[in-house]
C-alpha cells in the first residue's frame, strides 16, 4: 500500500515538472526578438572661420598682430589703445561642420594671460553675437549652422586725469568657447527678428541689451488679454530717448522703448465726477494697475516681466497743483499724441495741459505728423469701429473733466470724468 501511494505521488511530481516544463516553453516562444539595428558614426567639427575686423579700429603697430585663430575656438590678438576712444573689434564665425548638434559649455576671455573677470576702469570690453545677443552657457548650435560673434575692446572715454594709461593700453588678449554634444538644456539663441513674429522673451532681451534694429515704430504684435477682454493689439509707440528726456520733472513715458495698445481695450469712467487728484487719484489708474480684474493682472506674465516702472507727469484740473506718480500702466497725455499747431500758448492743449512741456510727442505719431490740425493718425477703434478714448491729464480749465480723443482722431479738452469712454494704455519695456 505504501509502494503503491508512492508511485502515485512520483506520477504527480512528474505531471507537475512536465507541466511547468511546456509552461516555459510556451512562454519562451513569446521571448524572441527578431531585427537589426544600425550605429552610425556622427562627425565633430565646431571651429572658428571668418575675422572681419570692423571699420574703425586701431591700425594694427609693428609690435601688435591682428587677431587670429591659433585653435579650432580660439582667437588671439594684440592691440595698443593709445588714447581715450580708441577700440579695436572684429567678428568671427563659429561653424558646426560636423552632425552632431552642440551647445556652449564654457565662455573665456583673458588679458595679458589672466581670465577676465574685472577689468582696469579705462577699459571697456564685450562679447556678443553679431546682433549684440550676450553669450550664455547651453545655448544651441545645430548641426550645419553658422554663428557669428562680435568681440571689443574698448579704451574709455570722458576719464579723470587719474584713470589715464600712460603710453595708452598694450593689450594682450584671447577669446575662446568650448562646445559639448547639446542636451536636453540646450536653448535656442534668442535673435531677434519681427516684432509680430519674436516671443516676449526675445523681444525684451533685445530692448535690455539695446540691439533693437529689428523692431521699428509702428510694428504690431497681437496679445490675448485675460479677464475676458480678448485679443488686441499692441504697437511700438517709440524707441528714442533724446536729451529732454534727462530734464529734471520730465516725463518717462514718451521716452525708452514705449509700447501702446492700437485698438480700445474696453470702457471705463476716468473718475466719479470729479478731476480733483488728476491721474494720481483717478479710477482709471487704478484699474489699469491695481485691480485684480483691471488691465496689469489681464496681461500675459510674459510680457508683465519685462514692463518697468515708469514716471508719469500729468497736468491738473482748476487751482490744483501738477501730479507725479510711478505706474506699470498709464494713458497717453495729448503732447504725446498730437503737437499744438496753434501757436498760441493762450489757447489749445498747450494752454489746457498743464503738463504739455513736461513730455514729448511719441515716435510714432511724430512720424504721422499728428497735431491738432491734422489728427486722423490719432483714430483708435473698438470692435472695428471709430471710438473715443481717454487721455490722462485733467483740464486745466475745469474740476471734472479730462482730455479725450474723438472718433475722428482730433482733440477733445473736456470730457466728464464719469463718462465710460475707451481704455488704451502704454507700458515701457526695459
Amino acid at each position: 500500500m505504501r509502494r503503491e501511494k508512492r508511485k502515485m505521488l512520483f506520477t504527480l511530481l512528474f505531471l507537475l515538472l512536465l507541466g511547468l516544463g511546456l509552461g516555459y516553453a510556451a512562454l519562451s516562444t513569446n521571448l524572441s526578438i527578431d531585427g537589426t539595428s544600425t550605429m552610425l558614426a556622427g562627425s565633430w567639427d565646431i571651429h572658428f572661420d571668418r575675422i572681419v575686423v570692423s571699420s574703425g579700429s586701431v591700425a594694427i603697430g609693428t609690435e601688435d598682430s591682428a587677431a587670429t585663430i591659433t585653435s579650432p575656438t580660439t582667437v588671439a590678438y594684440n592691440i595698443t589703445l593709445a588714447q581715450p576712444g580708441d577700440f579695436y573689434e572684429f567678428t568671427v564665425d563659429v561653424v558646426n561642420g560636423g552632425t552632431i548638434d552642440a551647445m556652449i559649455e564654457t565662455i573665456s576671455s583673458k588679458l595679458n594671460g589672466t581670465e577676465i573677470t574685472t577689468l582696469p576702469g579705462s577699459l571697456e570690453y564685450s562679447v556678443t553675437y553679431s546682433d549684440g545677443i550676450g553669450l550664455l552657457p547651453d545655448q544651441l548650435l545645430s548641426a550645419g549652422d553658422t554663428e557669428t560673434y562680435r568681440i571689443r575692446i574698448k579704451y574709455k572715454e570722458d576719464l579723470e586725469l587719474e584713470d589715464l594709461v600712460p603710453g595708452g593700453a598694450n593689450l594682450s588678449l584671447s577669446f575662446s568657447v568650448t562646445y559639448i554634444q547639446a542636451d536636453e538644456y540646450a536653448e535656442e539663441v534668442a535673435h531677434p527678428d519681427s516684432f509680430a513674429d519674436d516671443d516676449w522673451s526675445t523681444i525684451i532681451n533685445a530692448v535690455q541689451t539695446g540691439y533693437t534694429s529689428a523692431y521699428h515704430v509702428g510694428d504690431t504684435k497681437t496679445v490675448e488679454l485675460g479677464n475676458s477682454l480678448g485679443t488686441h493689439t499692441i504697437r511700438i509707440a517709440n524707441t528714442s530717448t533724446p536729451a529732454e528726456c534727462s530734464t529734471e520733472g520730465f516725463s518717462q513715458t514718451a521716452c525708452g522703448f514705449v509700447l501702446e495698445f492700437a485698438d480700445i481695450i474696453t470702457t471705463h469712467n476716468m473718475s466719479t465726477g470729479t478731476n480733483v487728484g488728476g491721474w494720481t487719484a483717478s479710477a482709471m489708474r487704478t484699474y489699469l494697475n491695481t485691480e485684480t480684474t483691471g488691465i496689469y493682472n489681464s496681461l500675459p506674465s510674459e510680457i508683465k516681466s519685462g514692463i518697468i516702472d515708469t514716471t508719469v507727469v500729468s497736468g491738473h484740473g482748476l487751482s490744483q497743483n501738477g501730479f507725479t506718480s510711478t505706474d506699470k500702466l498709464y494713458l497717453l497725455s495729448p503732447h504725446e499724441v498730437w503737437e499744438d499747431a496753434d501757436g498760441n500758448t493762450s489757447s489749445g492743449i498747450d494752454y489746457y495741459d498743464t503738463a504739455y512741456n513736461n513730455t514729448r510727442q511719441l515716435d510714432y505719431y511724430a512720424n504721422l505728423g499728428v497735431t491738432t490740425s491734422n489728427y486722423s493718425g490719432a483714430i483708435k477703434q473698438r470692435n472695428g469701429s471709430n471710438s473715443y478714448w481717454w487721455l490722462r491729464s485733467a483740464n486745466y480749465n475745469s474740476t471734472f473733466s479730462f482730455h479725450n480723443v474723438s472718433t475722428d482722431g482730433n482733440w477733445i479738452g473736456n470730457t466728464h470724468s464719469n463718462v465710460a469712454d475707451g481704455v488704451s494704455p502704454a507700458f515701457r519695456i526695459g
